[in-house]
């Protein structure tokens, strides 16, 4: 299988090329494709050097499979293009995310449905990802009503320029910013940007994708997102309502038995996730589980995940393993 990663110089790109050849994707043909301005550099890929082509060039080389991570805009004029000659597309950015003629997909809630015709399948932002893999088990148990979200995310969601604007902070050096405060030793409430209801879009798309992936337009969801200054990965705040009863400790299994759903939740060994220890790997951690003493039917828990991997490289690629899987693309 040939395989063309577009976005192949940025942060996820980067990460891309990790988990491909950590899940055996090396013994494919591989194309790092970015901007005309990165062609002729090179990329350690499996104990080879790729050199990176453009857009163009990937076209004409007829890929099965292309993973893009370049951008909304790139995404909308290229990946038609590549579909049109065939080509299956795994779009990272937010372009084809509320289509209604795209699949969103989170492999382990609805890869099931991916169909042959799926050329372009989206996948989901990075807070939403973690957010649905725990929703999503509790839901078809206990039937959400309502959810209420607030993020903490790393800088890496943004991309290198936050990840260098934190380390000039850091060390006490003037440079660009990616953000309009400082981000060293604070919290912005502003994660993308603002919209004419007062929410980002950050926190639209944990709304809007969230029902989509569920398939239930009735779960009620609301958010605040947060960026703070860490790199290891998203935490997130949730308040769930149910419709149905539950006892605490069915729910705790439930989450444990959910496959890429880890549960660390001992406070009497003050076990709980933290994006310093989620950082580099797959899994969503989930703790602090405990009833909402408010409310009805409601409980509060803490969920993290590497937002660079199970939050976008890593699910991109779980979605090619189930077109494998699916027989829709060839095996290695």
């Amino acid at each position: 299988m040939k395989i063309a990663v577009v976005g192949a110089t940025g942060m996820v790109g980067a990460v891309m090329f990790k988990v491909l050849e950590e899940r055996g994707f090396d013994k494919h043909e591989i194309l790092a494709v970015a901007s005309k301005r990165s062609v002729g550099k090179k990329i350690a890929f499996a104990g080879r050097e790729l050199e990176v082509i453009d857009l163009d060039m990937a076209l004409a080389a007829k890929p099965d499979l292309a993973l893009f991570s370049a951008g909304g805009d790139t995404s909308l004029e290229w990946a038609p293009r590549f579909a049109e000659q065939g080509t299956y597309v795994v779009d990272n950015s937010s372009a084809w995310r509320m289509d209604p003629s795209k699949k969103l997909v989170v492999p382990e809630i609805n890869g099931e449905q991916l169909e042959a015709e799926d050329r372009i399948i989206a996948n989901p932002n990075c807070s939403t990802i973690q957010l649905v893999m725990v929703l999503a088990p509790l839901h078809q148990k206990y039937q959400i009503n309502r959810v209420v979200i607030s993020t903490y995310q790393s800088i890496t969601g943004t991309g290198m320029k936050a990840v260098q604007q934190l380390e000039n902070e850091k060390n006490g050096l003037e440079g660009e910013m990616a953000y309009p405060y400082p981000i060293h030793e604070n919290a912005l409430p502003h994660c993308d940007v603002f919209l004419e209801n007062g929410y980002t879009k950050e926190e639209m798309k944990l709304t809007n994708e969230t029902k989509k992936i569920l398939g239930d337009e009735k779960v009620d969801v609301t958010a605040t997102a947060v960026r703070i200054p860490v790199k290891g990965g998203h935490s997130e705040s949730v308040n769930i309502e149910f419709e149905n009863e539950f006892q605490i400790s069915d729910l705790k299994k439930l989450i444990a038995d959910t496959e890429g759903v880890r549960l660390q939740d001992n406070i009497e060994v003050n076990l709980y996730p933290m994006p310093r220890y989620a950082e580099h790997k797959d899994d969503v951690f989930v703790g602090r589980v405990r009833r909402d003493l408010s409310r009805v039917n409601c409980v509060n828990l803490w969920i993290v995940a590497d937002n660079l991997r199970k939050g976008a490289a890593t699910n991109t690629v779980q979605i090619a393993e189930k077109l494998i899987e699916k027989g829709f693309l060839p095996k290695a």
